[in-house]
């Protein structure tokens, strides 16, 4: 059962439960179901899925925790969440984490309450509509202690469709690949623009060239960001 993942969780010092690799391989077995009638992931063998989408989910705890920081008992906002990576496979992991997932495709989104259903996780939200209009929202701006994007946009973009999300002293988590320092050096204005700073760029644990950003919300994030929809791809700052 998963046993790439299970091999991996032990090599981050996670020690998965038998009902834990169980949820995974049911997230699995409807990611793929799923993926023969809705583009989900681009990665759709066993030990891809395992790798990709499971395990470098779960690289994140240990380098949270070298950064001094836990998910336990959090708010976790997981932006442009698509098929549940990495915010599912985190809350599997830790049952504590209160989770929300914006996703605005409708399709993407109906798959997300379906796999949590099939997983019975109950207490997890789902958004189907853009972070542009959601964090706007009274009831998310400001609220979270953690968010979270993988592979949605350039870290410029992304600190401005996130940060609006998090509380004083909340920290983005950005996976990035080989061009992590790179999408760095070129965020300046948007951080300063949206109050945050770098804490750090962490390598990925087991995953070559992959990294992680972490970055901190210092400061209120000014009311008009982000821009309206399609405004933070279309003109990064």
């Amino acid at each position: 059962m998963l046993p790439i993942l299970a091999d991996g969780a032990q090599e981050l010092g996670l020690d998965l439960s038998t009902e834990q690799l169980e949820r995974f391989q049911r997230y699995y077995e409807v990611l793929t179901d799923w993926g023969e009638r809705v583009s989900l992931t681009s990665v759709k063998d066993e030990e891809g899925i395992q790798k990709r989408h499971f395990l470098e989910s779960a690289a994140l705890i240990p380098i949270l925790e070298e950064a001094g920081l836990s998910l336990t008992d959090k708010s976790l906002i997981d932006i442009g969440s698509g098929a549940g990576i990495p915010g599912i496979p985190l809350k599997i992991i830790d049952p504590t984490i209160k989770l929300t997932l914006v996703e605005a495709k409708q399709r993407k989104a109906e798959f997300l309450a379906a796999l949590l259903q099939e997983l019975d996780i109950t207490d997890v939200v789902v958004i189907p509509r853009r972070s542009e209009e959601t964090a706007h929202n009274a009831i998310h701006r400001e609220q979270y202690n953690f968010a979270v994007a993988k592979a949605l946009a350039p870290l410029s973009t992304l600190i401005e469709l996130t940060l609006p999300f998090l509380v004083m002293g909340g920290v983005l988590i950005a996976p990035k690949g080989k061009d992590a320092e790179k999408e760095v050096a070129t965020a300046d204005v948007a951080l300063e623009t949206l109050k945050g700073s770098i804490r750090g760029v962490h390598p990925l644990p087991l995953v070559k060239k992959q990294s992680v950003v972490l970055v901190d919300k210092d400061l209120p994030s000014p009311p008009r960001f982000p821009r309206r929809p399609g405004m933070p791809a279309k003109r990064p700052l």
